[in-house]
């Protein structure tokens, strides 16, 4: 079943909610029915029996005449309101008068609970021993939240010994407050902000399942894209998605296909034209030579002249076809060897590099790659042919090393470069920087493409970059050999 994408986030996103929403259900009920202490940190407990204490202490030492006073002062002190109420709910001292049922209940279920148990009437060691033990969790506190009247309470059952009051007494103590801190007394941010960075790592990890596979397939997508733009139309996105993403990774592999048999339509193409015009050029240029001969000095031999010059032209024109032809059709029977490049450099100078041009080479000692060795010496040709006709009268640099794991060949000039923004468009078949210039000023366009196709042939990369202060550099990258 084909989902979209659009539905898949949406459900992800109200399953996000439905689990959330039923964590806090079970944590919290609307009303706080339930004793809360666990939601406290111990810094909270701890605040409200020093207060209890304080308070307790103080009381003990005053006099019962004075209680009254001394409560509306602790109440303006923390900000809440506090009363004494005795065992039973009677109200003995302070600000509150009246208590809820849901307080009142409260305060009289635990002396209930006290009177159900059944003591042994012989206490054993055993028995002692366990009484003396520390019991889990605050039996002596509660809070809890009542609706009617609105407000929060936090009850503590303590015990009086004042001597004038007439002796020990057990009492309890309320506190009550219309916000749910009480005065900065029981609220601890601390395990609430643990909460909120819970729920959000909670959430990050559930969607991140979801947005990994989304963004792993994007990215698959936009690499595979990345190198069919470079011309390398073999390359597939694989993907079992059964969404939009899968549709538009299919649709990728589909355009790739296409890609690939227009372009090898193309040169196939380029190369049946060159190859059947080898033969009438090769008889053309023959002719042209004989008219050439008989014609002389004159007007007609430089009719000849410049007939048989065109026709070297064309001749020159079909060869390069052919090269690129066979080197791109040629890319699938390659067969890679250890090539030293300073031999690959030495015969690519001694094809195409006169006396009288400037060379100079840094080649690190006994570095090697793996290449077609015919391939890679056109290549470097064509580099160096390219940097002779537009290098200007500077030198030439040829270096070689070893750069994050591959040969790093870097061929450049001192010329005045090329705009940055042509920088791209410079291995495309059949682009010339100034496209009115002649074949004597900037040739057809195929020397930097058949350089590309080379490189490619032998698993390598090639890009141009402008040189500082002037000039352009090629650099060719191949795996390193052995």
């Amino acid at each position: 079943m084909r989902l979209p994408l659009s539905a898949k986030i949406l459900v992800w996103f109200f399953l996000n909610l439905a689990v959330l929403a039923a964590v806090f259900v079970l944590l919290f009920n609307a009303q706080f029915r339930f004793d809360l202490d666990w939601v406290f940190a111990s810094s909270a407990g701890q605040r409200a029996e020093t207060m209890r204490n304080v308070i307790v202490n103080e009381l003990n030492a005053a006099q019962p005449d004075d209680w009254e006073g001394m409560m509306e002062r602790f109440s303006a002190a923390y900000g809440i309101r506090l009363a004494l109420f005795e065992s039973n709910g009677e109200h003995l001292i302070g600000a509150i008068d009246e208590l809820p049922q849901e307080v009142r209940q409260r305060i009289q279920e635990q002396p209930r609970q006290r009177t159900q148990a059944s003591p042994s009437p012989v206490p054993s060691p055993v028995s002692r021993e366990a009484a003396n033990r520390p019991r889990t969790g605050n039996t002596s506190r509660a809070f809890l939240r009542t609706s009617k009247p609105a407000g929060y309470w936090l009850i503590q059952r303590t015990r009086l010994e004042n001597p004038q009051a007439g002796g020990a007494m057990r009492v309890i103590l309320v506190a009550q407050s219309d916000s749910l801190s009480m005065g900065g007394l029981i609220l601890d941010p601390v395990p609430w902000l643990g909460l909120i960075v819970g729920t959000v790592v909670f959430s990050v990890l559930f969607w991140f399942p979801l947005l990994h596979g989304i963004t792993r397939s994007i990215g698959g997508m936009m690499q595979t894209t990345r190198q069919i733009a470079e011309g390398r139309f073999e390359v597939r996105v694989a993907t079992r998605r059964r969404d939009e993403l899968g549709s538009l990774a299919e649709s990728i592999n589909q355009m790739a296909t296409r890609l690939s048999g227009f372009v090898k339509g193309q040169k196939r193409f380029l190369g049946d034209i060159a190859h059947e015009l080898c033969s009438p050029l090769a008889r053309l240029q023959m002719v042209l030579g004989i008219m050439e001969q008989r014609a002389g000095d004159g007007a007609q031999g430089d009719y000849a002249k410049s007939a048989s010059e065109k026709a070297r032209q064309i001749a020159a024109l079909v060869n390069e076809l052919l090269v690129f032809s066979r080197a791109s059709f040629g890319a699938t029977a390659v067969r890679l060897v250890s090539v030293p490049v300073e031999h690959a450099v030495q015969e690519a100078l001694r094809r195409d590099v006169s006396d009288a041009v400037e060379i100079k080479t840094e080649i690190a000692d006994g570095l090697s790659v793996m290449a077609d060795r015919e391939l890679l010496v056109r290549a470097l040709s064509n580099l160096l042919r390219n940097a002779i006709h537009h290098g200007g009268t500077g030198p030439i640099f040829i270096t070689a090393a070893k750069e994050d794991g591959l040969v790093s060949i870097r061929v450049a000039d001192s010329g005045p470069g090329v705009p940055e923004e042509e920088l791209p468009k410079l291995f495309d078949a059949f682009y010339r920087l100034d496209s009115a210039r002649m074949r004597e000023t900037g040739g057809v366009g195929l020397g930097l493409t058949i350089v590309k196709t080379c490189v490619e042939s032998c698993s390598g990369s090639v890009v141009a970059r402008n040189r500082q202060p002037h000039g352009l550099e090629v650099e060719i990258r191949l795996p390193v050999g052995e």
